[in-house]
């Protein structure tokens, strides 16, 4: 009989085998840094467009006059 966190196979003794913890794929990894970018990238973009307002309605009343 094999002692506690071991198992008999063919003839000798193996230890149990340990519950690994799933390891993160690097595709998730990569998907993640470039997730991550993006969202940088789009919230830095609107901020700026967002302290620069544009008025086209009054260069189209410019353009009228000439």
């Amino acid at each position: 009989m094999a002692p506690e966190g071991y198992h008999h196979v063919r003839g000798h003794i193996r230890r149990n085998p340990r519950p690994r913890m799933r390891k993160t794929s690097g595709w998730v990894v990569a998907a993640v840094v470039v997730g991550a970018v993006w969202l940088w990238g789009h919230g830095t973009s609107s901020a700026s467009t967002g302290t620069a307002p544009t008025h086209p309605s009054s260069t189209a009343s410019v353009a009228a006059n000439h």
